[in-house]
């Protein structure tokens, strides 16, 4: 059950007046008994003037003091023994009473400080981690930490600003020498729609930022822009700061104020004809230009982008800075969207997205007529945006024509070929070692050279790009493996969770609150919870976790029910300066495991093994997630709540993740902006319920989840078919 606290949100008490006679003996006694008899004859006269027992006691309180105070004058050099009421607790009913709440108080105001030091110590870890973020987001923003080495195509100066391909050879990228791409190739067409896909950590976003700074040669005609960061907060509202992103229209329209000022002076002033004529013209030209960039239309078009991504009419007029950060993050989409740059680049766009704009962003791109480079996990999402895929693997950069779909059936084909000829070209190699004879090992270097040229003339017209010098021996393609498990949990008699009739309400919050909530959780439950952002989705999660409990109505949870939790802001229950393997066992002392059963544990949840022995504070946002993982996996859990688990996680974990729900025993609620995740979670219709909730309400959808995702596209699909036939 949740804690009260006062007003003030701090544990409020009192401080109780322990000051007690250290005297001993008789003449102690006998003081103490005098000055009973005393209070009771005074009591017996009437002589407490009116007073309340309260006051009585507290005026008792202040002679007693005034006499100790007295003794410690006197007594205060000595070394004595306790009294025999120190020892045996001779008290009034009434100071007993008060020193049993008292205590009361004191335990609750330890733990009020136990939970403040915890806070000061989280504070301190989130310090810390923050400081190495920022010197990592330094280190990516400083032109110099990476050596970048290619080799490009040279175009005269007439032809380079009608060029809008990028086109770059023998690319190799090192950072803090560690070697990130090396002697590859890549190719960004025109009107392409690429999926840059791969593991997390091996230099996606890298690339991109390169390309974004032009630190990979960008022909001097394409604008590139790269959204990577949220807008500045300020006192522009969201609307305006997403038409103040297209600088030529703000300037325009800037110029055009000034143009109207000088031609009304010009007109009241004598100053001849020329000057109006200049201004005239000008200001012709201006309006002429606003005219064909759509001045006009620009807050239109600006908010139903915004609409789009989220933002209701109201939250369009507010100002930037009133925003969170995911709300700012969903501006600087919007602005790009906006001013449509000749080169989009966009990462992991969906992560701070609910369903609905998720899916308004999906069938946006679909439209996009310009070059774009989108890095994501969600599979659905690339299958219906992108045209081409280029796969990091092994330092390299590989492409294939298609959407992900089709990549994936050519990857496994191509892996395969290139491991049987691996496999060919070591017997040979073996072979030829073993003879003795030098000239048998160059004839076996000799056929691989002309196998690759024969391969090379071929793969074009199988729809894929070859960046493998002539001369490379084959290499072994090592497949990138995750699997996650949760493992099967003890049987507990249904409803695990239930709330009835429950209502909540955040204090000195009048603008939201949730209402009527009846609802239950068993173990076989499938939940897929759908809604805005800000409409309770996580409020509702805490509700059913008991991090939080209604403020009217009624909640149960079984007894011995263990709940694995995956909240947005994950990082809260990780110890930041331990190591992972250390965390778990610290976590999890009972469970039998040792330190390298620990480290297969992070090992099967796809946490690298050099990472096991490094400080959490140390690790990606991505390898965090998988401590967590691993720490739920350990709990044994009946229930799964998950809030947003993909957001750090790429695309094998994502499909590891479903795989391990697929085959789990016990229940799942689960918030998700990735389409394909949650069809997998609520794949068994006969178990699975769509809750939609929205401002406070909590409505089950009637149908399963592709039905209801079914509707939004079309919905959108039709919204946004609707402003291009305008």
């Amino acid at each position: 059950m949740g804690k009260k606290k006062g007003g003030d949100g701090k544990a409020k008490f009192s401080v109780l007046d322990l000051g007690k006679d250290k005297v001993t003996g008789e003449s102690k006694k006998k003081e103490k008994s005098s000055t009973k008899q005393s209070s009771a004859a005074s009591a017996k006269k009437g002589d407490s003037g009116g007073l309340s027992k309260k006051q009585l006691r507290k005026q008792k309180q202040e002679e007693l003091a005034k006499q100790q105070a007295a003794k410690d004058d006197y007594y205060g050099f000595m070394d004595l023994p306790p009294s025999d009421e120190d020892e045996y607790g001779y008290e009034s009913e009434e100071e007993r009473e008060e020193k049993v709440l008292t205590a009361e108080e004191e335990r609750k105001l330890k733990k009020q400080a136990e939970k403040d030091a915890l806070r000061k110590k989280r504070k301190e870890q989130e310090a810390l981690a923050a400081s190495k973020e920022a010197r990592r987001q330094a280190m990516l923003s400083d032109d110099s930490a990476f050596d970048v080495s290619y080799e490009a195509p040279q175009y005269s100066e007439e032809v380079l600003a009608s060029v809008k391909d990028i086109k770059v050879n023998n690319l190799t990228v090192r950072a803090k020498g560690k070697i990130l791409l090396e002697n590859t190739a890549v190719t960004i067409a025109h009107g392409r729609k690429y999926g840059l896909v791969g593991p997390n950590g091996k230099g996606k976003s890298t690339l991109l930022r390169l390309l974004g700074k032009r630190q990979i040669p960008v022909p001097e005609g394409i604008d590139a822009l790269l959204v990577e960061q949220e807008v500045v907060g300020d006192k522009n509202t969201a609307l305006e700061s997403v038409v103040m992103a297209d600088v030529e229209l703000t300037s325009l329209k800037a110029e055009e104020q000034e143009l109207t000022a000088k031609m009304e002076n010009l007109s009241t002033d004598d100053k001849g004809d020329d000057d109006d004529a200049k201004v005239a013209s000008r200001l012709n030209e201006v309006y002429e230009r606003l005219n064909t960039i759509g001045a006009a239309s620009a807050d239109a078009r600006a908010s139903k982008i915004l609409h789009g991504l989220g933002f209701t009419p109201a939250m369009q007029g507010r100002a930037t800075n009133t925003f969170s950060g995911g709300w700012r993050m969903r501006i600087s989409l919007a602005r790009a969207l906006f001013i449509q740059p000749t080169l989009l680049m966009l990462d992991e766009p969906t992560n701070h997205l609910d369903l609905r704009a998720a899916i308004w962003l999906e069938e946006y791109l679909m439209r996009w007529k310009k070059t774009l480079i989108v890095v994501s996990h969600d599979r659905d999402f690339l299958d219906s945006v992108t045209t081409d895929i280029i796969h990091l693997h092994d330092e390299r950069l590989h492409q294939y024509k298609g959407n992900y779909s089709t990549f994936e059936e050519m990857y496994e084909q191509r892996r395969k070929e290139a491991n049987k000829a691996y496999d060919k070209y070591e017997k040979q190699m073996k072979a030829a070692k073993a003879s003795g004879s030098r000239t048998k090992q160059d004839k076996v270097k000799q056929n691989q050279k002309q196998q690759n040229k024969e391969k090379k003339r071929g793969k074009k017209n199988k729809g894929q790009d070859d960046d493998s010098s002539v001369g490379d021996a084959p290499r072994k393609w090592n497949d990138y493996t995750v699997q996650f498990e949760f493992p099967e949990p003890t049987e507990l008699n249904p409803p695990l969770i239930s709330l009835m009739d429950a209502d909540f309400k955040y204090p000195g919050r009048d603008d939201f609150g949730m209402k009527n909530l009846n609802l239950g959780i068993d173990m076989g439950s499938r939940v897929a919870i759908v809604g805005p952002n800000g409409a309770g989705k996580s409020t509702l999660m805490n509700l059913l976790a008991g991090d939080i409990e209604p403020t009217a109505g009624d909640s149960r949870r079984s007894q011995k029910l263990r709940i694995g939790r995956y909240a947005q802001h994950f990082v809260d229950v990780l110890t930041l300066d331990v190591t992972p393997v250390h965390y778990l066992l610290e976590k999890f002392p009972d469970s039998g495991y040792r330190v390298e059963q620990m480290r297969a544990k992070l090992g099967k949840f796809g946490l690298s093994g050099h990472h096991h022995m490094q400080p959490i504070v140390k690790l990606s946002g991505g390898q965090k997630a998988r401590v967590v993982f691993a720490a739920i996996s350990l709990s044994r859990p009946h229930i799964l709540l998950l809030d947003e688990p993909t957001n750090h996680l790429d695309m094998q974990s994502v499909d590891a993740l479903a795989d391990a729900i697929e085959t789990y025993e016990g229940g799942v609620v689960i918030i998700s902006h990735d389409s394909r995740l949650l069809s997998r979670v609520c794949e068994d219709e006969e178990r699975s319920e769509v809750w939609i909730v929205d401002d406070g309400q909590l409505e089950t959808y009637d149908g399963d989840f592709e039905d209801y995702r079914d509707e939004l596209v079309k919905e959108i699909g039709e919204e946004l078919d609707e402003d291009e036939d305008k």
